[in-house]
């Protein structure tokens, strides 16, 4: 027989869903959500009380005068432009804060990654350094800054008295302009117990074999270190930077506790102190939002500054984001 004279066979075209089957199908998906809501609803709840509220309140406010005790009323650019312009501790501020996201932040992560490497590296009594190592960390902060403060002390601390008995030049630390930052960048570092765990956890996780492999192959310990330690640890480097950023952009308790002690600022309630000691060199955007706004009751040009430093910090987790290949080279 001929396949010509075959007869066609007749597909059948799909049976529309009945309207029922619609509706039960809407209904489950509309149950799935509500349950997606029911699971979420404690961060939501969260996230709108403790960061969209504040958020749209802080911007509300920077438009606005108000003294926390009478009514807010309208002023339009008014803060703003008196804080860009008009505020001399803005731009000093600023950039005491830019320097500590960049100097402070990369001595940190270098500090941290080369204590882990020489703890990873050490046979013989590793429990040992590693606890001298970390319990600076454990330090308060007020304590530890008192205890520094003390330490650097022009004169009679016993870091200048090393200094001077060596012969090299003993610098005034927190009470010169010139020193304070650095004095503030060598407090961080002495508690950076945190960063060295974190980075020992990391080392410890990069593969034995590929160290075998590129030692058969002749690799220095330099191209060892480069093309097979930074690119494994690279989202722990990351991870270091982005909430270094983070914490050097709320840095408040330090800065203010050691120029108080240095202006002689903590000798009780007659005496007067200004944030920043010396000459605004320790200044710091969050002390400059805590002053503007619980000193002088200036709540509206608080904003402003919180608004700025809210850019700030994100800007440059932004852009580190972004550029997190070239943050610790591509490896090659």
């Amino acid at each position: 027989m001929s396949t010509d004279t075959l007869p066609a066979k007749e597909t059948a075209a799909p049976a529309a869903p009945s309207p029922g089957g619609r509706n039960t199908l809407r209904s489950k998906r509309r149950r799935d959500a509500l349950r997606a809501l029911a699971f979420l609803s404690p961060w939501l709840i969260g996230f709108g009380v403790f960061f969209v509220y504040p958020l749209v309140s802080t911007v509300y406010f920077s438009f606005m005068r108000y003294d926390g005790l009478n009514p807010p009323r309208w002023r339009g650019l008014d803060n703003w432009s008196y804080v860009l312009t008009d505020l001399p501790q803005f731009w000093p501020a600023l950039r005491n804060t830019l320097w500590l996201c960049v100097v402070m932040v990369a001595c940190r992560v270098v500090f941290g990654l080369g204590t882990g490497l020489l703890i990873t590296k050490i046979k013989t009594g590793a429990g040992i350094f590693r606890t001298l190592f970390y319990l600076p960390y454990l330090a308060p902060p007020v304590a530890a800054t008192l205890a520094f403060v003390f330490l650097l002390n022009p004169g009679t601390g016993p870091v200048d008295a090393l200094l001077e008995a060596v012969g090299l030049p003993a610098p005034a630390w927190f009470t010169d302009p010139a020193w304070s930052k650095p004095a503030l960048t060598a407090l961080a570092v002495w508690g950076v117990g945190d960063l060295m765990v974190i980075f020992m956890a990391a080392l410890l996780d990069v593969p034995k074999e590929q160290y075998e492999a590129a030692e058969l192959d002749g690799a220095s310990p330099r191209q060892r270190f480069r093309h097979i330690t930074l690119p494994n640890i690279a989202p722990i480097v990351l991870f270091a930077v982005v909430t270094g950023i983070i914490g050097a952009t709320q840095y408040y308790t330090q800065p203010i506790v050691a120029s108080k002690i240095a202006s002689g600022g903590m000798g009780g309630s007659g005496t007067t102190f200004v944030p920043g000691y010396p000459d605004d060199s320790t200044l710091t955007l969050p002390q400059l939002v805590y002053s503007l706004g619980f000193s002088q009751f200036n709540y509206g040009a608080s904003c402003v500054v919180a608004l700025v430093l809210f850019v700030f910090s994100m800007a440059f987790t932004a852009l580190l984001m972004r550029r997190r290949g070239g943050l610790i080279g591509s490896g090659d």
